[in-house]
């Protein structure tokens, strides 16, 4: 554990994790589809050693071209997508956006980064459950994919409700058949990703029995809707948060959001309460 990981865990019954701060070799960064690619790296086995739902934080290199002095200067957040500390591997999906992450797409295999984690909170999984949902859109499909796989371990069915923009942005469908999910895909194009549609097909697995607890990431939208059926028949839920974030370690406050805990709201660390927080107490 770094220094700044220690300092930060102080306290009774503080949150202590274990995370490995080290540079990490490039084994592939691959191209997915026209928006994402999939980046594995070769690490130790203790950066390795990610729950899903976990994070890691990531120094990006620059882009060629980048005027001096405008290099990535904080690290950028990624969420895990597949670790494997047998092999000592972690895997990412990750989307072109900005600086930091077209930077990224730079590197090649057999090129070097600089890497921090596991950190965070991750999903947890009741052993009571038979059946969840999994709803995630965009890049938020990345944190569910190991989660599957959790449950899966578990022997918990998985029905995965994947949302994008379109057919060929899907992501994350082959891995979740591969962990032996039911996959339904929705998009805009095709008109099916909208939130009437998804409650509809929400209210389907509800009715068939196939949906003790949900599991979200990557949309607002779809956030609210799962919010109204937990409430309207009492189930629970998990939801990844998405964040800016600084440090990733808690100590600069730059990731606070608003939670609604029994009709107060409280201001929580995404990177260090979460990233995964009670489906219900999340604010859109």
């Amino acid at each position: 554990m770094s220094a700044t990981a220690e300092a930060a865990a102080e306290g009774p019954g503080a949150f202590r994790p274990s995370a490995a701060e080290e540079a990490v070799a490039v084994l592939a960064n691959e191209v997915v589809n026209g928006e994402y690619r999939h980046l594995v790296v070769s690490c130790s086995e203790l950066a390795a050693t990610a729950a899903p739902g976990q994070f890691y934080q990531l120094l990006c290199p620059a882009p060629p071209g980048t005027p001096a002095g405008a290099a990535p200067f904080l690290r950028r957040p990624m969420s895990l997508y597949g670790a494997d500390p047998a092999r000592r591997r972690v895997e990412f999906l990750y989307k072109v956006t900005g600086l930091g992450t077209r930077g990224l797409a730079t590197l090649a295999p057999g090129d070097t980064m600089q890497l921090l984690g596991p950190l965070g909170r991750g999903y947890r999984l009741d052993p009571a459950w038979k059946h969840i949902v999994a709803v995630g859109r965009g890049a938020g499909l990345a944190t569910l994919g190991p989660m599957a796989q959790a449950a899966r371990r578990a022997g918990i069915g998985v029905t995965a409700i994947l949302s994008a923009r379109r057919p060929d942005l899907v992501v994350s469908d082959a891995l979740f058949r591969a962990h032996g999910a039911t996959v339904l895909t929705v998009t805009d194009a095709e008109g099916s990703s909208g939130p009437a549609n998804v409650e509809r097909l929400l209210r389907g697995l509800i009715a068939e029995g196939r949906c003790d607890a949900f599991f979200t990431c990557g949309s607002a939208r779809l956030l609210r809707v799962q919010q109204l059926l937990a409430r309207e028949f009492g189930l629970p839920g998990q939801v990844a948060m998405e964040q800016q974030m600084a440090c990733g370690l808690g100590l600069c406050f730059c990731c606070v959001r608003d939670f609604n805990l029994g009709g107060e709201i409280v201001h929580r660390r995404v990177c260090w309460d979460g990233p995964v927080f009670d489906l219900l107490e999340a604010l859109p």
